[in-house]
């Protein structure tokens, strides 16, 4: 999604609808999978008693950004301020984006050669979505060889 709302501004709006958002750098997720296979793993951790964050929101986070600490990943998937955003929204049927001035723009999540560059997604047999995938579920094993 895109627009000129303040960050704090868009999560209040998704708060108030009784839902959440996961919210992150759109050139950080190769693919709408990617999204949706981050926030997969992280029900996943929290269901096993597995996840390394206190909520589903910095868990999918974590996942997205193929990171084992949630300072870390936060850090490297936040919003540049340009008012794109990719969004993952949690309970929330009806987004009303219109009431915060902000538009559905899918194409954001679209995997592109620059994604895969700036994401070190450099393998030539597979897509530029599916090494993304496949780090997002690679990560499990980062959390389990470092546990702590």
């Amino acid at each position: 999604m895109s627009g000129e709302t303040p960050f704090e501004e868009i999560i209040s709006h998704f708060i108030s609808l009784g839902g959440e958002a996961v919210l992150v750098n759109p050139d950080r997720i190769c693919g709408k999978n990617h999204l949706l296979s981050s926030y997969m793993h992280a029900e996943r951790a929290f269901s096993s008693g597995t996840n390394r964050s206190r909520n589903i929101v910095t868990e999918t986070i974590m996942y997205c950004a193929w990171e084992r600490q949630a300072g870390t990943a936060i850090s490297k998937m936040r919003p540049d301020g340009s008012g794109r955003y990719a969004a993952l929204l949690i309970g929330i049927e009806d987004p009303r984006l219109d009431e915060i001035g902000m538009i559905r723009d899918d194409s954001l999540l679209e995997a592109s050669e620059r994604k895969a560059e700036l994401l070190d997604l450099r393998d030539p047999f597979l897509g530029a979505e599916e090494q993304a995938l496949e780090r997002v579920a690679m990560t499990d094993l980062l959390k389990y060889r470092y546990r702590e």
